[in-house]
């Protein structure tokens, strides 16, 4: 295929790109830049594709289209080769478990006592691996999570990336958007029907409640669907899709700001979640829980711009045959500090499994 030999083109000659897949299609998208500058986005009226980090005071990388030979290609995902040789060796110590215990314990504490209902608390796990091979490990995630929005990104002056992500955070075409709140994890058990205790399903009501609120005075014809069971790899979650109308006097930068970052990565109140983890957390999430995807596109000619963005989880970053793996989980009251850290080996294992 002409994008997995341009991926690893440009990879070994150190030049930007993107290459992803939407949930569910058998398409295969890429933008190959023809310079090395490292742009940052002024506003979001422009067209590419967008990465942008968690905090949004932190400035966000755009690949213009206009700079950029776009390539899509229809693949059969399951006929992918995907033999890995990689080996891995995990950091993961009894003191990454004792730290991250100790954070959700004085998370706990804080919502118990103040307003906050609920906190995103994250941890990273660094991973060495022996002959890490981009390719192999990009079809790996292609064939495994055909349902998300699967994506490697690399710039030189940044990093290379690479997630599978099952959130969504904006699909917009002309004034009409989608967006979802997702929330609540557990582990997925063949032919066993999922039972979602009272903290995951009081979880998903306090995220869709914020989306419902936020977007209240900049959108009308607002629909909230049921609340259903999504599955994400080896994990189950609980999902609501949310759609509606922009108003005019609005913008998408206006319908990004009021929805990102979401409860599902940040918490509630957003604003005093938000400084509980830059204080707390220990480490700098850089685009982990950030977003990131197509702005503006028009493909093909005929047809409307389109803006399609995916939160950014089940990521890991590589550098020097080191993957930091990146996984968190929702605090609230009823939240036990041992069961979340459980959580966070369950979602860790999504990024293990390909390397």
């Amino acid at each position: 295929m002409i994008i997995f030999n341009k991926i690893q083109e440009y990879f070994t000659s150190n030049m930007p790109f993107v290459a992803y897949s939407k949930p569910n299609e058998n398409l295969l998208s890429a933008f190959f830049m023809q310079n090395d500058d490292l742009q940052l986005i002024e506003n979001f009226e422009v067209s590419g594709f967008v990465f942008a980090p968690f905090n949004e005071v932190d400035d966000a990388v755009l690949f213009p289209l206009e700079e950029a030979e776009f390539l899509s290609e229809n693949i059969n995902f399951n006929l992918l080769e995907t033999q890995n040789k990689s080996i891995l060796e995990s950091d993961y110590l009894d003191e990454t478990r004792v730290n991250h215990i100790s954070i959700v314990e004085k998370a706990i504490h804080k919502i118990k006592n103040t307003d906050l209902e609920k906190i995103v608390i994250s941890r990273k796990e660094l991973v060495r691996i022996s002959n890490f091979d981009l390719l192999t490990v990009y079809k790996s995630l292609l064939k495994k999570y055909q349902n998300a929005f699967v994506y490697v990104w690399f710039h030189p002056k940044v990093g290379l990336w690479l997630g599978a992500t099952p959130e969504t955070l904006l699909h917009v075409e002309e004034n009409h958007f989608k967006t979802m709140s997702l929330a609540g994890t557990q582990v997925y058990q063949e032919n066993v029907a999922p039972v979602w205790k009272f903290k995951e399903l009081e979880e998903q009501q306090l995220v869709t409640y914020f989306i419902k609120n936020q977007l209240r005075t900049i959108s009308s014809n607002l629909k909230i669907d049921d609340t259903e069971t999504i599955k994400a790899g080896n994990l189950l979650h609980l999902r609501t899709k949310v759609e509606g109308k922009l108003k005019s006097s609005s913008s998408l930068e206006v319908l990004i700001r009021a929805i990102h970052p979401t409860p599902a990565v940040c918490g509630l109140p957003r604003k005093e979640a938000k400084e509980f983890i830059l204080k707390n957390e220990g480490y700098n999430r850089t685009y982990y829980t950030g977003f990131l995807g197509e702005l503006n596109l028009v493909k093909p000619a005929n047809s409307n711009e389109k803006t399609q963005l995916y939160v950014n989880l089940r990521c890991m970053s590589v550098k020097n045959d080191v993957a930091t793996i990146y996984v968190g989980g929702g605090i609230t009251k009823d939240s036990i500090a041992e069961k979340e850290f459980e959580e966070t080996v369950s979602k860790s294992k999504t990024m293990k499994t390909v390397l």
